[in-house]
């Protein structure tokens, strides 16, 4: 992997991370484009990357990782809980969902889930503008719905945001609690994936692996402000379109043998 496969898959693992458009199909189409293959230090690449973008949102929401905010992280571990505990009892089975049709279909699903959410979303009804007040019932709600991003292509922010938004929060609330719930699940699932690769990190150079990890951290630190805002004032629908055109174009191009399916 040269630095510019690195610079590239940094960028495309910080922006789509924390959107809801799903890192997964993105990182395998451009590294398909880039002539990548997933080998076991690509894949360690993508793990160290996916931490960089991680720590973005530490750095985004530090002033809430205090014990002053112990009540809100109580909240947090409960939306944590099921897809920890589901996610672990049904790794085997995740893994055989993992196909690239899967991803193709499920951007497709998520597109117009999106539009349906926004079309009951009521305007006129009050929605709770503060994280803090995320009540635990709410917070196990978004819980659950983070279970569906153990299906590939669905995107974890996405699922947790919709939950967020049926449940009575805000746009930007919703996307708030997502992003604070992204801090225990993403280093759980990356702290994973670098135990089972921890010995592919002795072949890796050094340099390209600090060169996707800071851009990663960069790329999302600046796609995750730019969301929070976009929230405030927009809805999803144009997420909705793009995964539903993605998607799409993931089907062609396995449809004409230009991606494995």
């Amino acid at each position: 992997m040269s630095i510019f496969d690195s610079i590239v898959l940094g960028i495309v693992e910080g922006i789509t991370e924390f959107l809801p458009i799903s890192s997964t199909a993105h990182m395998i189409v451009v590294s398909t484009l880039l002539g990548l293959k997933q080998t076991t230090q690509n894949v360690a690449f993508e793990v160290i990357i996916q931490l960089g973008a991680t720590l973005a949102i530490v750095l985004i929401y530090l002033k809430k990782i205090n014990l002053k905010e112990i009540n809100l992280w109580k909240k947090v571990f409960l939306a944590f809980l099921p897809l920890a505990v589901i996610g672990f009892l049904l790794r085997h089975q995740i893994k055989e969902l993992f196909t690239v049709t899967t991803v193709a279909w499920m951007f497709i699903i998520g597109g117009i889930v999106f539009f349906i959410v926004e079309k009951l979303y009521s305007k006129e009804k009050v929605k709770l503008n503060d994280v803090e007040k995320v009540s635990f019932k709410q917070a196990l709600i978004i819980g659950i719905f983070q279970v569906f991003a153990l299906i590939p292509g669905t995107s974890r922010s996405g699922a947790t945001i919709v939950g967020g938004m049926l449940s009575g929060l805000s746009r930007k609330t919703a996307a708030d609690f997502s992003f604070l719930l992204a801090i225990p699940t993403m280093f759980a699932a990356s702290g994973y994936e670098l135990l089972k690769n921890i010995h592919s990190f002795s072949n890796q150079n050094l340099t390209v692996l600090a060169v996707g990890f800071v851009v990663s951290f960069i790329a999302s630190y600046i796609a995750v402000k730019l969301f929070l805002k976009y929230v405030q004032k927009y809805t999803l629908n144009a997420f909705g379109i793009y995964r539903i055109i993605f998607g799409i174009l993931l089907l062609y191009l396995i449809n004409n043998n230009l991606l494995s399916s």
